[in-house]
């Protein structure tokens, strides 16, 4: 059982990685802050924020770049979970948790149970700073939004090539730098494998039954 703190004991927040039900994490995260306000629970829990990330990727021939979470189904809090004294619950033999913390996570809907039961170990500083760092609107100067580059396609994949000078010719993926965006084709240019670079968005997929269709007829 959880074990009340003592009011001598200053209030030390970790960071924890908080399990959620998935596509709940955005009611979660304001679930938390506006509770935290209105119970007064500054002393306890402290930021709370989702890891967003850019995903640039191409739809139907069209660029996009959209932000996603980095870890669906979590939120990150920051909060004073344990008991700093480093006292054991009698009861569990495990770390004693902050008791006013731990109802308050309990009673916080779309957070899974079985998480808290489990007694999380809180996030180092190495594993935690480079989250903040890219945190949305709180970046260091000179540093921007990080953007990935989603490619869905691979190596020995057939492509049809839609921009540039190669538009209309279609040939086999035979290197993906996800880095840069960048693909290299090799496409039949007067009956003759030719290499080419482009960048992912210029290329769809071409899957194999469409492939069978678009051969003439022997």
């Amino acid at each position: 059982m959880p074990v009340r703190e003592k009011a001598q004991v200053a209030m030390k927040k970790e960071w924890f990685v908080l399990h959620t039900l998935t596509g709940k994490e955005n009611k979660v995260l304001e679930s938390i802050k506006a509770r935290t306000r209105l119970e007064g629970m500054e002393d306890y829990i402290g930021q709370c924020l989702i890891p967003m990330e850019k995903v640039t990727e191409t739809k139907n021939g069209k660029k996009r770049t959209i932000n996603k979470k980095v870890f669906p189904g979590y939120v990150l809090v920051e909060m004073a979970l344990y008991d700093e004294t480093g006292a054991i619950d009698k009861a569990t033999g495990k770390r004693a948790v902050v008791e006013r913390t731990w109802q308050f996570l309990r009673e916080t809907p779309g957070v899974i149970g079985s998480w808290l039961a489990q007694r999380p170990l809180p996030l180092k500083q190495s594993e935690i700073e480079p989250i903040l760092s890219n945190k949305p609107g709180d970046k260091p100067s000179g540093m921007e939004d990080r953007e990935i580059v989603k490619i869905n396609v691979s190596v020995d994949d057939t492509v049809k090539i839609n921009e540039g000078a190669f538009m209309g010719l279609t040939g086999l993926v035979t290197m993906v730098d996800p880095d840069k965006g960048k693909l290299k084709v090799e496409v039949s240019v007067f009956s003759r494998k030719v290499p080419v670079d482009v960048d992912y968005w210029q290329v769809e997929k071409v899957e194999v039954e469409e492939l069978a269709a678009e051969q003439p007829a022997s």
